[in-house]
């Protein structure tokens, strides 16, 4: 069991991916975030244009 654990930490390219995987998610939280308030922006412009057109 103890050999299984030390291969592991010995490899690099499983550290890679995590590492990888992490950051694709923090920019998928952010583009959520950021076209979540967009959205809710541009929602109201075209909500005042509706209103200004009626």
């Amino acid at each position: 069991m103890l050999s299984i654990f030390r291969r592991l930490m010995k490899n690099e390219h499983g550290a890679t991916a995590i590492e990888y995987t992490l950051i694709a998610s923090l920019i998928a939280v952010a583009a959520i975030t950021a076209f979540s308030s967009v959205g809710t922006k541009v929602s109201g412009v075209m909500s005042n244009v509706a209103n200004t057109m009626t």
